[in-house]
């Protein structure tokens, strides 16, 4: 078990997780107690689609790519999960396999409950298995739009919107030491060729300059027209976007 401290320092960061938020001090030291810390590497798999419950985790520090693998062997990012964020909730659900796997994809501290801790945890606070229904709307809800997003949208337009998402709506630059074109490609669920071909088209069109090191977005609303959707003005900058599709 962790120390007072480090107790003190994990309750405070499960507490801004957004579905713990309603409990108070004594519910959150329960909840955190009934689990434990793990470290992994960069790099390193956190648990690997079809095995058996691995529990639920909580990203404290680091960053963790959600993902699946077709039969031979490409992976597909399903989801970047950064702190402070839950995530293998179906799993703890049910009992059943993980629906994914989780990679560290750089030095990561999380915390995780098995499966029967878990269940126990619902019996003796019901509110955290009530929060757990909003997450799964959710998650419900992200899996439509990736439906609608390899349904629906071509790879340019898939990439425009990768491209928006990542600079977080044309507000910072893309880093591309830390944002491959293979990693880009998992991301949208195609092959590096049709990303390179896409970001070439785009930059001839004039909505992006590229360098070795970065991509900045120049024209956030002709992007987001080719991605298909309506940009959602948000201070300064467009920070948010929603699917006209």
């Amino acid at each position: 078990m962790e120390s007072m401290e480090n107790l003190q320092g994990l309750i405070e960061s499960i507490r801004t997780v957004k579905h713990f938020q309603s409990l108070n001090l004594g519910e959150l030291h329960t909840i955190v107690t009934a689990g434990q810390i793990r470290h992994y590497k960069h790099g390193q798999t956190i648990f690997s689609e079809g095995e058996a419950c691995s529990g639920m985790f909580v990203l404290i520090r680091g960053c963790i790519h959600l993902c699946k693998f077709g039969r031979q062997g490409q992976m597909n990012i399903m989801s970047l999960i950064e702190p402070v964020t839950m995530f293998n909730e179906v799993a703890v659900l049910d009992g059943g396999s993980n629906p994914l796997t989780a990679i560290a994809i750089e030095e990561s501290m999380l915390w995780q409950i098995n499966y029967n801790a878990f269940q126990d945890l619902m019996k003796r606070i019901p509110q955290v298995g009530l929060s757990l229904l909003r997450v799964l709307a959710k998650r419900n809800r992200e899996l439509i739009v990736h439906y609608e997003d390899l349904s629906f949208r071509t790879v340019i337009a898939r990439t425009a919107k990768l491209l928006l998402d990542l600079s977080m709506g044309g507000c910072k630059p893309i880093d591309r030491r830390n944002c491959s074109i293979q990693e880009m490609a998992n991301r949208i669920a195609t092959v590096p060729e049709a990303i390179s071909r896409s970001l070439n088209i785009i930059k001839c069109q004039g909505l992006i300059s590229t360098s070795r090191t970065e991509i900045i977005v120049i024209s956030v609303e002709q992007l987001a027209d080719l991605a298909q959707i309506e940009p959602i003005f948000w201070g300064r900058g467009l920070g948010t976007f929603s699917n006209t599709t």
